[in-house]
């Protein structure tokens, strides 16, 4: 059989495919002061990518990247308020983020330049999360695999949930896809071990205490024997039952794609130690920060949209975290000349 260290790289291909872009040259300045255990970046993800990796390059212990999912379309936020004077709920909506391409080629090239510069930002213990759909989950495997190589890949994450049907000839589709790759193979990763409870039937059989495997001469298990140390449950598996965040819910912001708190938590608490960094170039509607902030965790978050950010201060403002914030500038900051190299420069010009 042949081991994955044998594996022959694959890769994708595609008509026109370019070379990775070489990382832009970008820098970030303070606009408003706050906790450094949080920050907001305000800009371009690649380019803040960019700017944070001579701060952060090998510190990052898990990175969450949830981008758009290639539905073609402007994705719109849902603002809710009352009428002062009717006392009715008035609807409004506002842009949110474009998720319009030329083509495959195109969300492909920006999917790999974003995954592979967050990938320098993880420490060898940490790995990296891409949370997409199955439209285009299979496309993004084997992407990952020409990145990090296919022996980082760790696991494919499941998450099922319910929603209302849609009229469609067809199963409906109740699940995303989350992929989780390990930064050094050769690293013990990351990982605290979740359960789940026991199963009814389980219960019934066994009751709620550890169960011992009796084996024969030759190792074989024959049986189970129960002993009286209580269970934790049954270690969580990869395929998640999570409901998706309801309209009525108290943490919906109105933000397009919002994921719910519940997912991300259990995410960070299965990849992280407090204090570690979590970083999410995608930010959205802060969930990934929220989260990180309940669980005690240092947290990134990168968006371009300032309503995205907005959202984002308020879930944190709600925890009392005022975090640190900046914006991406498309060139690094140069350090001042002397006046009198100033003027000199400017007699020779």
């Amino acid at each position: 059989m042949t081991s994955m260290k044998e594996l022959a790289p694959v890769g994708l291909a595609w008509a026109e495919r370019g070379v990775p872009a070489p990382p832009p040259r970008a820098a970030l300045r303070r606009s408003r002061p706050g906790s450094e255990r949080y920050r907001l970046i305000e800009g371009d993800n690649i380019a803040a990518l960019a700017a944070l990796r001579e701060e952060f390059r090998s510190s990052v212990t898990l990175a969450y990247l949830d981008p758009p999912f290639f539905t073609g379309r402007e994705h719109e936020r849902l603002i809710r308020s009352r009428n002062p004077e009717s006392g009715d709920i008035e609807r409004r909506y506002e842009a949110a983020f474009d998720d319009r391409w030329s083509g495959l080629a195109e969300y492909l090239e920006a999917l790999r330049d974003r995954v592979a510069a967050t990938r320098d930002l993880l420490a060898p213990h940490g790995c990296l999360v891409l949370h997409v759909d199955p439209k285009t989950s299979h496309y993004a495997k084997v992407l990952c695999d020409e990145i990090f190589g296919p022996r980082c890949f760790a696991s494919e994450i499941v998450w099922r949930y319910r929603r209302w049907p849609s009229k469609t000839r067809n199963f409906q589709r109740v699940h995303d896809v989350l992929l989780r790759y390990v930064r050094d193979p050769e690293q013990a990763p990351r990982f605290r071990q979740l359960y789940e409870p026991l199963a009814p039937s389980t219960l019934v059989t066994w009751g709620d205490r550890k169960q011992r495997a009796v084996v024969d001469a030759q190792g074989r298990r024959r049986r189970s024997s129960r002993t009286s140390e209580p269970t934790p449950g049954t270690p969580l598996g990869d395929v998640w039952e999570i409901g998706i965040v309801a309209p009525v819910a108290r943490e919906r912001t109105g933000y397009p794609t919002q994921k719910p708190l519940a997912l991300l938590q259990r995410l960070i608490e299965a990849c992280t130690d407090p204090d570690d960094w979590v970083l999410d170039p995608y930010l959205g509607s802060g969930t990934t920060m929220s989260a990180s902030g309940r669980l005690g965790r240092r947290s990134i978050g990168i968006d371009l949209n300032p309503e995205a950010l907005s959202i984002a201060r308020k879930r944190l403002w709600e925890l009392r975290i005022a975090p640190l914030e900046q914006r991406v500038l498309a060139r690094p900051l140069r350090p001042a000349r002397p006046a009198a190299q100033r003027a000199r420069v400017s007699r020779v010009a």
